[in-house]
């Protein structure tokens, strides 16, 4: 008892961010207290937001507190540190509510180690000790320890039960069988036994077989798997290729008609220009000609009229009308309908292959993310059981209603020792893995509570930054209080608004890298969502602070 009161005194007198004995120990304004480097570098960290945060109750401070030394806790911890103060072992050796306790133990019972099938009885090593000295209990059947020996004794003759009844396929003790199952067919139970351990093994070789038969087909999908991408892959390489040639080909067609249009267009251009200055000339030269008749036409004498008559020169060969082909605005119509006719063709090509290639592809399926106007009963078809794991549950935390409720006390419980559990920050995490779409809610009490996920790898002996949910990058946490919530990922702090309710709702799609975080009361109400990559599965958490009777539980949903 002394070392569990010393134990407590360590407890009391540490740091919660170290987990060390004090050092210059000094009290922030909520009355917590600290190493004064620990509680400077973590408010180094809240620098850029200027809102600066106790790590036990979470209040916080505007602006930064003044840090003052508590001299009195100093003094203690100086004493404390000079009487060798030590952390009290674990306790391996008391039964837990888990554990078969002995039935010799007198008082507080120890685990037992064996129980006798003989005796039936269970003993702790102590106790089971005269099992390995005295000869006759040498010869005793022990076994790994049962809770359930009891089930051993006929009820009604209250003697072990060493038969079997093949008839009534029961267990029975030998005055049953002289007696009721007179007449039947029975055996010891251990032939019984043999008979039924043969057809146990051959159960269980038709269950290997089917094993290894299942093995090799998920490695046949794996590979399948892997065919599919890879066919994917180099269809999408092979489709970019192709369509980056399509489209220079297309590039290239396009610059050749304009090139040549263009080309046709000057030749065009030119003949007609020739021929238009031809007219011009012509015309210039007729009216040259009919300025010189007219003149002659008005001459009054007769003798000189036809004496210059002669001498006017004939006029030059006239174009002919017919030379000239005029086609009027369909010079180049010929080339629109063919490039318009290529362009139809191309459609109909393209839309055929399309047809061909989405009747392919949509034969895979494709997960599709959720609508954003999901109701609470869309996501209820995703509901699952959350339990706590015990071999997690931090040793100030009970655990109650099948596992599904967890309250913080004053009192440690009488946890065994494990390696899962959490040792110092107050917090325990779910059994099952989420993977998947999951949801689920949690009902809180009192002062507040983290609703959390995180990795199943997240440290459980370290200080407050490797283990604590949301101080680290293997979890994140939703903190719910009575006045206000807040979302905290790797020691960062992000303000949450929304309407308050002692129930939370979050939905996990863990493909898709969603975590959100719901108020729920009539209405659901989103607080928080998180978009990022999750490279593990996740179990769903609680954590609470340092106040007696905070609790939670997840709700059953079916």
């Amino acid at each position: 008892m002394a070392q569990k009161a010393v134990h407590l005194d360590r407890e009391t007198f540490s740091c919660l961010i170290c987990l060390d004995l004090l050092k210059d120990p000094v009290t922030t304004p909520c009355g917590h207290s600290y190493c004064k480097n620990c509680i400077n570098d973590h408010w180094d960290t809240e620098h850029e937001k200027r809102i600066y945060s106790c790590p036990q109750c979470r209040k916080s401070f505007i602006p930064r507190p003044e840090l003052l030394k508590n001299t009195m806790l100093a003094a203690l911890v100086e004493e404390l540190k000079k009487t060798g103060l030590q952390a009290a072992p674990a306790d391996h050796c008391y039964a837990g509510p888990e554990d078969v306790a002995c039935d010799v133990c007198t008082g507080r019972k120890l685990r037992a180690v064996k129980s006798c099938l003989v005796c039936l009885a269970s003993y702790c090593e102590k106790h089971l000790q005269p099992h390995y000295d005295v000869a006759p209990l040498k010869k005793h059947k022990l076994v790994e320890p049962s809770e359930k020996l009891q089930e051993n004794i006929c009820s009604h003759h209250d003697e072990v039960m060493k038969m079997f009844c093949r008839t009534d396929q029961q267990c029975i003790c030998y005055l049953c069988s002289v007696d009721e199952h007179k007449g039947h067919d029975t055996v010891s139970a251990a032939a019984e036994r043999t008979e039924r351990q043969r057809e146990l093994e051959g159960s269980r070789h038709n269950i290997q077989q089917r094993i290894q038969d299942r093995e090799e087909d998920v490695k046949l999908l794996q590979q399948e798997v892997e065919a599919i991408n890879g066919s994917a892959d180099k269809a999408v390489e092979h489709s970019e290729k192709i369509f980056t040639q399509l489209i220079r080909l297309m590039e290239e067609r396009r610059s050749d008609v304009k090139q040549q249009v263009r080309s046709q267009q000057e030749t065009e251009v030119s003949r007609v220009k020739e021929l238009q200055e031809k007219l011009e000339q012509e015309i210039t030269e007729l009216k040259r000609k009919d300025a010189e008749l007219k003149k002659l036409s008005h001459t009054e004498d007769h003798n000189q009229f036809l004496h210059n008559y002669p001498s006017l020169s004939a006029l030059s060969e006239s174009t002919h009308s017919s030379s000239i082909n005029i086609r009027p605005l369909k010079y180049f119509e010929d080339v629109t309908a063919a490039v318009s006719e290529l362009r139809d063709k191309l459609q109909d090509v393209l839309r055929d292959t399309w047809t061909n290639i989405s009747l392919t592809v949509t034969q895979v399926d494709v997960l599709l993310s959720l609508p954003e106007n999901m109701t609470r009963a869309d996501f209820l078809r995703y509901s699952c059981e959350i339990t706590l794991d015990p071999n997690t549950a931090n040793t100030y935390l009970l655990l109650s209603e099948g596992n599904r409720k967890a309250t913080y006390t004053r009192q440690q419980q009488s946890y065994f020792d494990h390696p899962d559990r959490f040792t110092r920050c107050p917090q325990v995490l779910s059994r099952e893995s989420l993977t998947g779409r999951r949801y689920w809610e949690v009902e809180w009490r009192e002062r507040g509570v983290d609703v959390a996920v995180a990795y199943k790898n997240i440290s459980r002996a370290g200080d407050l930054y490797e283990c604590g949910f949301g101080y680290n990058d293997k979890s994140w946490s939703l903190y719910c209080k009575t006045n206000n919530y807040e979302f905290w990922y790797n020691k960062v702090q992000t303000p949450v608004s929304g309407p308050l309710s002692s129930r939370v709702g979050v939905y996990l799609d863990h493909s898709a890298g969603i975590l959100s975080f719901y108020s729920i009361s009539d209405t659901m109400t989103l607080l928080h969502r998180v978009q990022t990559t999750f490279t593990q599965p996740l179990c769903a958490g609680l954590r609470f602070g340092w106040f007696s009777g905070d609790s939670a539980e997840f709700c059953e949903l079916s």
